[in-house]
């Protein structure tokens, strides 16, 4: 994995069509437990804009494009456009993202080491500001 959580996943180059592939622990920093995706977003949507407690997350564009925008608590963003299925973006915990700029028939795969639980999610950014930097 790079610093700034990029994860180029194994390419198996095929003239029939290639195939990438995941598995942990060789890049996956976690055990799954939960997998989704997030697809026909309409255009100028914005999807995300929280941050978990405890939650890992791998994205991966499968179709398509679009921005993952990292946000610190002091405000700055970094923003990493994923298009190409064999790059994924690892996001830490209490790492405040959202997803924007989806091109046409885009699929943003989501791996984490969590089931879904409402109560790991920090929807407000100010609260999101004060844990982080009372950690």
């Amino acid at each position: 994995m790079q610093n700034n959580g990029q994860v180029k996943l194994p390419q198996i180059f095929d003239p029939r069509g290639n195939l990438t592939f995941l598995q942990y622990p060789d890049q996956v920093p976690f055990e799954i437990k939960r997998v989704f995706w997030t697809y026909d977003v309409p255009g100028g949507e914005i999807r995300g804009g929280h941050a978990f407690r405890k939650q890992q997350e791998l994205i991966i564009a499968l179709s398509g494009s679009f921005d993952v925008v990292i946000t610190d608590e002091q405000g700055n963003e970094t923003r990493t456009s994923l298009n190409r299925s064999y790059q994924a973006l690892f996001l830490p915990k209490m790492t405040w993202r959202h997803l924007e700029n989806f091109s046409t028939n885009s699929v943003a795969l989501h791996l984490s080491d969590s089931e879904y639980l409402k109560g790991d999610y920090i929807r407000d950014f100010q609260q999101y500001q004060t844990l982080k930097n009372g950690e």
